[in-house]
């Protein structure tokens, strides 16, 4: 993996909680190479990621108003109207109980996107750990969705394609399709936001002022977009894996 500039956040993880990360990357049976800095950038973005969604959460909960919204939770009911508008359009009947996961999905990858923007951060996404970890929960959960709306029988049926003679062919290339799936998840996600703040660092060497503000700008579109994309693909497996036959 590649591993920037210790940023002064992670420094701050290993001076002073590096004894609880070799407690459990011990216990894990995953020594850390380095016991004296067992923290990594994307370990420490991952929590303030994390730490960031739980203090919006907590300081928009008793702010939230039926009669005079402010313009926070004006935005934040914008964006979730829009996923619930997409997850109504794919997934059809009964979509509103995936709804909170997909806004979970888009508003943890966003955050963690625009984590880049902020002067001495980096976004923990860059980094294919965190992706492919969001892609594998994607992964379990389209599936085991599928199992709850079908039955494990009903759910393999997808498996096997719509003509059961040709099910012991389409049964191992639905099987690799389906392995695929996090894996693109993960390389579009991951290759897009290194790619971004790649660019965006270098032109900041080059050219500190004025010129690096289009690329910040640059990269808060493709933050949205990538954020965007990874939960309507989620959506989708989602839509497929509890559709029934007669739909």
């Amino acid at each position: 993996m590649i591993q920037h500039h210790e940023l002064w956040l992670t420094a701050l993880f290993n001076q002073y909680l590096a004894g609880p990360a070799n407690a459990f990357l011990n216990a894990a049976g995953m020594p850390a190479a380095d016991p004296a800095n067992p923290w990594r950038n994307w370990m420490t973005m991952l929590i303030f990621t994390i730490v960031v969604m739980m203090v919006l959460a907590a300081l928009l909960r008793p702010r939230l108003s039926v009669d005079k919204p402010g313009k926070t939770q004006l935005a934040f009911e914008a964006i979730y109207g829009f996923l619930r508008q997409q997850a109504s359009d794919v997934i059809g009947h009964g979509y509103q109980k995936y709804v909170p996961m997909f806004a979970t999905f888009f508003f943890f990858i966003l955050i963690g996107n625009l984590m880049g923007i902020i002067p001495s951060f980096e976004s923990p996404t860059m980094y294919y750990v965190v992706p492919a970890g969001v892609a594998l929960i994607s992964f379990c959960y389209y599936n085991v969705m599928g199992v709850r709306a079908q039955g494990l029988v009903g759910h393999l049926k997808h498996y096997a394609g719509p003509i059961w003679w040709l099910a012991w062919f389409m049964f191992p290339l639905e099987i690799i399709s389906h392995v695929i799936r996090p894996v693109s998840l993960t390389i579009r996600l991951y290759a897009n936001m290194f790619a971004g703040e790649e660019v965006t660092l270098g032109f900041l060497a080059l050219v500190p002022w004025v010129v690096p503000v289009v690329f910040l700008g640059l990269h808060a579109f493709v933050s949205f977009l990538q954020a965007f994309i990874f939960t309507l693909l989620s959506i989708v497996y989602v839509g497929m894996a509890v559709a029934h036959e007669e739909h």
